[in-house]
């Protein structure tokens, strides 16, 4: 294979010697498996990277600092590229591309938006809501979150994501484990709000991916043009059926229960039930041969963020490895894709070793085709890694 600049430029079964330009750095793989860039479709990189205290406490800096520091990490785990759902990602993604800093491509949805007392709704029960006066929380002015109410603050919220630098829009329309005030069956947001944001999103080109569990939240947002759900581990069968019908993704986490940690007893009650309809969700979507990507949404443990890896691997529990890796790289491409002229890497194709496609590229002590286990440690197992045809990682 011969690399030029950012993208691959020959594939011969053949040694390309001859073809190589003066001066190209030859790389023996000494056997080893090569396979493309990981990507994950549900990552918070300012989540991952701080705590809950940090984001009420600590400098804007910091905030900044810290998640700088993880989009690197997160490199050198192998994640060539994600999608951010939820934080104000657009800047470093900017200077990531420029080759200012080290990280995975991002596809930014910038700050989430939630009703008041929705999933995304981080202000506490004494604040006044914005909507009367009061001032917004602090995850708001970091652009973590935006709190908007009826059509015309939601139409705002979402083109000032636009604006921002947002590759897609992150609506939370029910309840989730993370959240203080929602339980789990709450429908969050009206349809007409649902359908203004989907406009809005569409006449930029774009879509709408919604946090979602629930059978009646998953079918009000497809009733309303959503493209992507997020979640939707507490579905039936039907619902299920719905997605695969209208054409939408299903984003699905492979969650167990010690992924994330809640210290009080309702948060973690919730995070269990979702926690049990993973393996289930899996199984009808397969079946039914929905669209489905993989993610992880670890969120504000910042010493669990290399739980990533071992949640890729475990998407073996539920699909052939072969079926698995591919979600792990074009299949999750094939999602980012629908953010359209949005998508600022439309120039090349991503997830695939191909001519022409960008050099996103590991290469792996085992063979993850007959033991996927291997990519769960990327440290040890991932000896190149290779982004945009510069070699980031190397100890062969």
């Amino acid at each position: 294979m011969l690399i030029e600049g950012a993208r691959v430029l020959a594939i011969s079964e053949s040694p390309l010697a001859s073809n190589s330009p003066d001066g190209a750095r030859e790389i023996d793989a000494h056997g080893r498996f090569l396979m493309p860039g990981l990507t994950d479709a549900h990552v918070h990189l300012m989540g991952n990277a701080n705590s809950m205290n940090d984001f009420l406490q600590a400098a804007t800096g910091e905030l900044y600092g810290n998640t700088i520091a993880e989009a690197k990490k997160m490199l050198l785990r192998g994640f060539t590229s994600v999608r951010d759902m939820g934080g104000d990602t657009s800047p470093i993604k900017t200077l990531i591309d420029r080759g200012v800093l080290e990280g995975p491509r991002i596809f930014p949805s910038q700050a989430m938006i939630s009703q008041t007392s929705g999933h995304a709704d981080f202000s506490f029960v004494y604040e006044e809501p914005s909507e009367f006066g009061g001032r917004p929380a602090r995850t708001e002015d970091i652009h973590f979150t935006k709190v908007a109410d009826g059509v015309p603050q939601v139409l705002t919220a979402v083109r000032e994501q636009l604006k921002t630098g947002a590759s897609q829009i992150k609506l939370t329309l029910g309840g989730g484990a993370a959240s203080l005030y929602d339980p789990l069956s709450t429908l969050q947001y009206t349809p007409e709000e649902i359908r203004a944001a989907v406009q809005a999103a569409a006449d930029y080109g774009t879509y709408v991916a919604a946090h979602v569990y629930t059978s009646a939240g998953v079918a009000r947002a497809l009733d309303c043009g959503v493209r992507s759900i997020e979640h939707g581990h507490l579905m039936d069968e039907a619902t299920v059926k719905l997605i695969r019908d209208a054409g939408a993704w299903l984003s699905v986490q492979p969650f167990a229960e010690d992924d994330h940690h809640y210290p009080d007893r309702d948060r973690a009650q919730k995070n269990a039930e979702i926690c049990r309809g993973t393996a289930q969700v899996y199984a009808w979507a397969k079946q039914h041969g929905v669209q489905t990507a993989w993610g992880t949404d670890l969120l504000l443990e910042p010493g669990a963020a290399a739980r990533q890896s071992v949640m890729a691997a475990r998407l073996g529990e539920f699909y052939s490895p072969t079926e698995a890796l591919l979600m792990l790289t074009s299949g999750n491409a094939s999602l980012f894709e629908m953010a359209g002229e949005r998508n600022s890497y439309r120039d090349a194709k991503l997830g695939v070793i191909a001519e022409g496609a960008w050099a996103d590229l590991i290469l792996v002590d085992g063979d993850p085709l007959s033991d996927l286990s291997v990519i769960a440690e990327p440290e040890l197992n991932f000896p190149l890694i290779v982004k945009n045809g510069r070699i980031v990682k190397d100890e062969r």
